[in-house]
């Protein structure tokens, strides 16, 4: 579609042009009950002013059709001006107002204004998406985050709904058997931070109010949404605590008063992400309302979601990048901050445990990709912005931010947050913004900081750092160096941590060392004649972002005793400094396995095992030797069922086991203990075999062969949700025959019909570790409508295709000759799906190397 991909330099073009100061957006969604009806009506009427009249521009909307247009008064002929993606602006004036009168188009895709109903109670429910550039699908707009604007926005809606939007209601009045939802102006913000969340939602309400230092009182109302069908389940309260100390932490630190004036948090359906930071009426996955049993790691993970979004209402919202280039100036800092945050406000205390196990895993893959960008990335075009949200913008970003903390110091940090606040509400910024107020409140100066952003911000890769360790006769230690390696070297704030036994048996830190890393070679001379320990653990209480790796000795403690580690942090760094090794051809893949069925039953941290439990099935599928898979997976599910069979009863340990068996289950005994959870005539004491679990069963049991489709159907009738279907179409996808394959890569290839959530439903099923023989033949057909799916699909849906389609567990030369032959082939398909592609490649070349170190 001609203008569809809006270019960076279009966008300085334009913001060199105009000035927006309003909109008035009125919105017309009584037609959404009817499934029938594919279009909304949406009136815009834009006031912006021009530094060149005369001059031309243009407008963007997504829209099937446009019934009018005004510039200033003057008639505008839809046919001539409107292309499908933009309105055509010629003639300027000093002064204008454009109102476009257009017929907008549901989604059912997560982008836009997604429409959805539910299938237990046939209910219609809406919410909007925009980020990176989406607004377009619902109002004429300027769409680039500098040209900030308030917006008015206006909405007619069933009688029966409510309306959420940035700002409060202004009013609420009856009108022809509908209702008229006005709201106040909001303060200054990007097109894509715009919300309007519409439907009979169940909401909960509370209140949170501080005392300013000015002596008046902040008062901010509260309110958490989600699906009547889901209010069983919804824990408001829960929810509200995290919400609650979020803005006490949040206040106290930034000491800039929430700008939004309400609260409002909505849980929605089919989801494209966690959660988006729209000011005044955030929009989250309603995943994160449980309706079975979850462990605590999925709570923790929720209160981090909660604290990032809140993050965001200062950094991104109050404060926005100027183009998707600084884009890490919201995502790493929120992504810091949701971890800061939790750990310091709220109950959950292992939240730098699960940042240096999760969220810097997503980095340290993301960063060896040869499509790795730095974090202040180069963003031609909203295509490039939508790949861009990232493991190294976010996660990347964020444990630099946690290095930028121990170079600059605490203090300083937040004291240059508070400056740069004030300095720039409601306005936009690129990063030497940042850095000019940080150079100043951390006393480095402006040489510094820039040397700092250059090594960190402004280059690609990831660090490996090494102890070399020399001894005496006596055993003990003569010289102890760290040795960095990578393309480009970077000043590291490292912990140097010394471990060895107590009598229990337990290792222990034993003595710590803090120093800055530079160059090639550091010295730590501080560990000169001491007693050479067991392990040394470089980056101890992970202070800098790098791949950790250990000297010899170190390496065979870890072999031998990795599950000794007493401190939760140290033994979450050794297992991600193992997985790293292991995806890096250094440590074979079974000696990976081997480490978790030894130690990842002892493992107390809930959220790092479920990672070990990820990881190992990966290890098993793609990293270990096709010779070896039998039985590394027979000893990855006898340790499963082993744990399981030991959790102590009902707790959460004992339901990761469960799903852990469900993922691995091989043998005849196995299968019948699932069947027999689910029919009943099994048990497992404490274990609660809830919806949720029943389908992690169900799927695994259609991938052996082992469910019918009369029986997947009675458990969807059993479970008529939304959920209910997303599973049932998984496992239908997940059968091991030719029809079901066949049929789950029709109802995407061929259609266009499919929601986002059933697009994820149907990739996720298709592919399967023990079918590599049935799905082998796609791949041909894969690389055949690559172009084509780009071209006809909106982006989401066509990443889901991309990434959800491409042959991964084909992991033979033949296939990666594939890909390679496609990558040469096409030099000119769009950038952004070849990144995808080459993301895809380097993924296989990489169990291909994975495999040959696993054979030795």
């Amino acid at each position: 579609m001609p203008g569809k991909n809006l270019s960076r330099d279009e966008a300085q073009q334009r913001a060199s042009l105009l000035s927006v100061h309003g909109y008035e957006v009125h919105l017309d969604v009584t037609s959404a009950p009817d499934a029938d009806a594919a279009t909304f009506r949406s009136t815009t009427t834009i006031r912006f002013s021009c530094t060149t009249p005369g001059a031309g521009s243009f407008a963007d909307l997504l829209a099937p059709s446009v019934r009018a247009a005004t510039l200033n008064g003057r008639r505008l002929d839809p046919a001539a001006v409107f292309d499908g993606a933009r309105v055509a602006l010629e003639g300027l004036e000093a002064e204008n107002v454009l109102v476009v009168d257009a017929d907008c188009a549901y989604s059912r895709t997560g982008e836009g204004l997604h429409r959805f109903t539910d299938p237990a109670d046939g209910e219609t429910y809406l919410y909007t998406h925009y980020e990176p550039a989406e607004a377009r699908r619902v109002f004429a707009n300027f769409e680039q985050p500098d040209l900030k604007a308030p917006y008015r926005f206006t909405v007619t809606a069933p009688a029966a709904w409510d309306v959420y939007s940035n700002a409060a209601e202004e009013s609420v009045a009856e009108q022809d058997g509908a209702k008229v939802w006005r709201f106040l102006e909001t303060k200054p913000i990007s097109t894509y931070l715009t919300a309007v969340v519409a439907g009979p939602y169940h909401v909960a309400r509370d209140h949170w109010s501080r005392e300013l230092p000015d002596g008046s009182t902040l008062e901010i109302p509260l309110a958490a949404t989600c699906r009547k069908s889901l209010a069983p389940h919804f824990d408001a309260e829960e929810i509200f605590e995290v919400t609650k100390q979020g803005l006490d932490f949040f206040h106290e630190e930034f000491q800039y008063p929430y700008p939004f004036g309400k609260y409002d948090q909505c849980f929605v359906p089919e989801y494209n992400i966690g959660a988006m930071e729209n000011p005044g009426c955030v929009t989250f996955k309603e995943d994160f309302v449980f309706r079975s049993r979850v462990t605590e790691a999925a709570y923790e993970n929720r209160a981090n979601v909660v604290l990032h979004e809140m993050a965001h209402m200062w950094f991104g919202d109050l404060v926005t990048m100027k183009w998707w280039d600084d884009l890490w100036l919201k995502e790493s800092f929120a992504d810091f901050m949701g971890s800061f945050g939790q750990q310091e406000a709220t109950k959950y205390q292992a939240a730098w445990v699960t940042f240096a196990n999760q969220r810097k895993a997503w980095a340290y893959r993301q960063d060896q990709y040869p499509t790795t960008h730095p974090i202040t990335a180069d963003i031609r075009d909203v295509e490039d912005a939508k790949l861009n949200f990232d493991g190294i913008t976010y996660a990347k970003g964020a444990a630099v931010l946690k290095q930028l903390v121990a170079y600059a110091g605490r203090d300083a940090f937040f004291e240059g947050a508070r400056r740069y606040f004030q300095q720039h509400a409601f306005g936009n910024t690129v990063l030497g913004d940042l850095l000019e107020v940080l150079a100043v409140t951390s006393g480095r100066g402006g040489q510094a900081m820039a040397e700092w952003s250059a090594a960190w911000l402004q280059t690609a890769g990831v660090n490996s750092l090494t102890p070399q360790v020399t001894v005496d006769a006596e055993g003990r230690i003569t010289e102890l160096a760290i040795e960095q390696g990578g393309e480009v070297l970077r000043p590291h704030r490292i912990a140097v941590g010394l471990y060895d036994r107590e009598a229990d048996g337990a290792l222990v830190r034993t003595a710590r060392f803090e120093l800055d890393v530079t160059g090639a070679r550091s010295a730590v001379a501080e560990a000169t004649g001491r007693p050479r320990p067991a392990l040394i653990l470089v980056n101890d209480d992970d202070l800098t972002y790098c791949k950790i790796r250990f000297d010899a000795d170190s390496l065979a403690t870890l072999r031998s005793s990795l599950g000794d580690i007493r401190e939760p942090l140290a033994r979450a760094l050794a297992w991600s400094a193992s997985w790293n090794m292991t995806r890096d051809g250094l440590l074979p893949a079974r000696d990976y396995l081997d480490l978790v069925v030894r130690f990842a039953g002892s493992e107390s941290d809930i959220g790092v095992l479920q990672t070990l439990h990820a990881q190992a099935k990966s290890a098993l599928e793609v990293f270990a030797d096709p010779g070896y898979r039998a039985e590394g997976g027979r000893l990855l599910a006898e340790s499963a069922l082993r744990e399981l069979r030991d959790a102590a009863p009902g707790s959460d340990r004992q339901l990761a086991w469960a799903r852990f068996l469900a993922a691995t289950a091989q043998s005849e005994a196995e299968f019948q203990l699932l069947e027999g959870l689910l029919a009943g005539t099994a048990r497992i004491d404490g274990l609660e075999v809830d919806q949720d679990l029943r389908w992690s069963l169900w799927i695994a049991l259609a991938a052996a062969g082992r469910a019918t489709v009369e029986q997947l159907d009675a458990e969807l009738k059993r479970d008529h949700t939304a959920s209910g279907s997303q599973k049932a179409t998984q496992a239908l996808a997940a059968r091991p025959t030719a029809a079901a394959k066949a049929a789950a890569w029709s109802a995407v290839a061929d259609s266009d019909q499919l929601p986002n959530a059933m697009v994820g439903a149907q990739t996720a099923g298709f592919q399967q570790a023990g079918q590599r023989e049935l799905t082998a033949p796609y791949t041909a057909r894969y690389f055949e409508l690559l172009e084509s799916i780009w071209a006809e699909r909106s982006i989401e849906i066509a990443i889901r295709f991309v990434g959800g389609f491409f042959p991964r567990l084909q992991t033979d030369e033949a296939t990666l000759a594939a890909t390679d032959a496609w990558l040469t082939e096409h030099q000119q398909a769009a950038p952004a799906l070849r990144r995808l592609v080459l993301e895809c490649r380097d993924e296989l070349a990489r169990a291909l190397r994975a495999q040959a170190a696993d054979r030795g």
